[in-house]
This record gives C-alpha cells, structure tokens and sequence, in this order.
C-alpha cells in the first residue's frame, strides 16, 4: 500500500469507527486492527489518536464548510434572506447526513483532547459562509438597522473583525456581534434537530428549521422569506 493510500484508508476506518463508537472509543490500535495494518504502519502518519481526531475534525469542518459553500447562490440570488437561508439549508443537509461528524464538532468535548492551531482555518468556513451573506446585503443596502444598537466599543476580536473584512460603520456598528448570534443560533438549533431534542414538540423539523433560521436572522436584520418553503415543505 502506497504512502498515500495507507493515511486515507486509516481516515475511512475511522471515520466509521466513529459513528460506530463515538470519539471517546476511537483509539489507533483499533483503528489500525480495522484497516488490517500495524500500529507501527499508521504512526508515521498519525502519531496517537489526537492526530486522528484532529485530521477527522479538520475534514469534518472542511466538508461541511464546503456543504454551506455549494448551497450559496451567491449574488445572482438578490434577496438575501434567501441567500441565508439557503446557505443554512446546506450545512443542515450536511448535519442530518453525518450526525457522528457533527457530533464531533459540536458535541461534548473529548477528554483529553485539545484542538490545535491546524482546525482554526477549517473552522472558520462556517462563520465566513454566513459573513458573506451579511457582508453582500451590507453593501447592498438591504439590512434593516437595529432598533437597540449594542453599547460601548466592539465585542468580538481583531480576527473576527478581519474575517468579516472590517468594522461596519454606524447604525451597524454591532453586525459582528449580532452575527456571532447568528451563528451560535444556528449551531444550536442543529444540536436540537440532529439529537433528537425537537422531535417530541415540533411536527416538521424541516419547516421549524426555516422558521428558526428567519427568526434568528431578523436580530441581523435580514427578512427571510418563509411562504414558499413553508409550501414545500407541507408538499414534500
């Protein structure tokens, strides 16, 4: 086996090991057993099992970044909202397909375990997918300012700043801020859907998740358009 197929094949079997046995059973020995080499084979390429974990994050982080990317019509789809919307749409469509990766991202951490440097540029895919959506409608003119704008100086830092591609000026002055909620919305609303947690309260996760997302955004200032998904989704 070449040196190049052996990292990908030990990255399959852990992958499904994974969904399998969760985080915390995923071990090298195991993992290599279940790719039918030797310990001694994987370690040039994964030392320990953290190297494991950290190269099954950074794909997961990279795959469901790209999920979110693909979905973006970009500027040919002028209504924001939509825009959002859509862009949301992909990472859920990716979370409900691979729940034991989501889990891994956004789940309990794993004892022991400390994400290196190497996970921040695959991390950011998903802030930088909804960035570009608010960064579009900003220049567009198409977000209603804030009724109660945040006080004070900014709350987020010099890279998040430089993610989004600079401050906004007034009366937008907090968008990072309010955008980071955005954020952290979405990524809760999914825990809720990918874990079960709606199911015995919400009869059309689908729809509920439209609705999530257009209540959530409405903090940003974007109107996501909900009558025609709301349409599909009874149709569907």
């Amino acid at each position: 086996m070449s040196s190049e197929e052996l990292p990908r094949l030990v990255v399959r079997t852990a992958r499904r090991q994974l969904a399998e046995a969760g985080a915390t059973g995923l071990t090298l020995q195991t993992v290599a057993v279940a790719s039918g080499v030797t310990v001694a084979e994987v370690q040039p390429f994964f030392a320990d099992r953290d190297d494991l974990l950290t190269a099954l994050i950074i794909d997961a982080y990279n795959a469901s970044g790209e999920a979110m990317e693909q979905a973006d019509p970009g500027e040919q789809e002028t209504d924001p909202g939509a825009r959002l919307l859509a862009v949301t749409r992909g990472l859920r469509e990716w979370s409900l397909a691979n729940p034991a990766e989501f889990a891994l991202l956004y789940g309990s951490p794993v004892p022991g375990y400390a994400a290196p440097e190497t996970t921040v540029g695959p991390a950011s895919r998903t802030p930088a997918a909804l960035a570009a959506v608010l960064r579009s409608a900003l220049a567009a003119g198409s977000l209603t300012p804030p009724s109660r704008p945040l006080p004070g100086p900014t709350l987020v830092t010099a890279e998040a700043v430089a993610l989004f591609g600079g401050q906004p000026e007034a009366p937008y002055g907090d968008l990072l801020e309010r955008g980071i909620v955005l954020w952290s919305n979405l990524i809760g609303l999914l825990v809720f859907q990918v874990f079960s947690r709606t199911h015995d309260s919400v009869a059309d996760q689908s729809a509920f998740f439209d609705y999530a997302v257009a209540v959530a955004a409405e903090a940003v200032g974007l109107a996501v358009p909900l009558e025609g998904s709301r349409r599909e989704a009874v149709n569907a």
